[in-house]
């Protein structure tokens, strides 16, 4: 399994605290506790190394799609009022991701970064409505080729508490090339045109780099 590279630290800290652990409490000499510890901390080792699995994903370009921005299930598909850049009604379909799932985002169309904007904020639950707003959370706007302008929000969730963007204004980017990663359970909120033919529905699981979630 290859690790992506927002992990190489964690996880080195992670083995050096598990091993250093198990090494103080062997020296307990009490057989039955060293394997209840061994047994018991050994899972929360393999899901911090999990969490942070970089499955090296093969990404098809398709210019005129929107592909998933990250793995996991779909929240919301509805218009709504986007207040931050575009400040009118957009539709919004969003993608909420658990611990289990990959967390690395991929930038869901190709183009020019025009805009880019990071909000502190509460550290609620991701899958409600109101993270959206409320949440820590980093605003990147790409305009397309044409001149459409895709809005990707990426939202810090109850135990996520770092969001990573390696969005910059002026920058260009592919669908293959990635927005960033989220540590722990969060969301990624999509603002598209109004009328964009959407191909997913609510509680749909997707895979990010690969699910077409629409097409303008």
């Amino acid at each position: 399994m290859k690790l992506h590279k927002e992990g190489y630290a964690i996880v080195a800290i992670a083995v050096v605290i598990w091993l250093l652990a198990n090494f103080l409490v062997g020296l307990t000499g009490e057989t039955v506790f060293r394997v209840f510890f061994l047994l018991a901390t050994l899972p929360v080792l393999i899901l911090s190394i999990r969490f942070f699995r970089n499955p090296g994903r093969k990404v098809t370009a398709a210019p005129r799609s929107i592909i998933s921005p990250a793995d996991g299930t779909i929240v919301a598909i509805e218009e709504t009022f986007e207040n931050e850049y575009f400040k009118d009604r957009r539709l919004q379909v969003s993608v909420f991701m658990s611990v289990y799932n990959v967390h690395i985002n991929w930038n869901p169309v190709p183009g020019v970064v025009t805009y880019f904007k990071h909000h502190s904020g509460h550290f609620m639950a991701a899958y409600l409505p109101k993270s959206s707003t409320l949440n820590e959370r980093a605003t990147t706007v790409i305009k397309m080729a044409d001149g459409t302008e895709v809005l990707v929000r990426q939202i810090a969730g109850a135990v996520a508490k770092r969001i990573i963007t390696y969005s910059t204004v002026g920058k260009p980017v592919t669908q293959q090339d990635e927005l960033g990663f989220i540590r722990f359970g969060s969301r990624v909120d999509l603002y598209l045109p109004i009328g964009t033919k959407v191909n997913v529905e609510l509680c749909q699981e997707v895979t990010g780099s690969q699910t077409i979630l629409a097409d303008l």
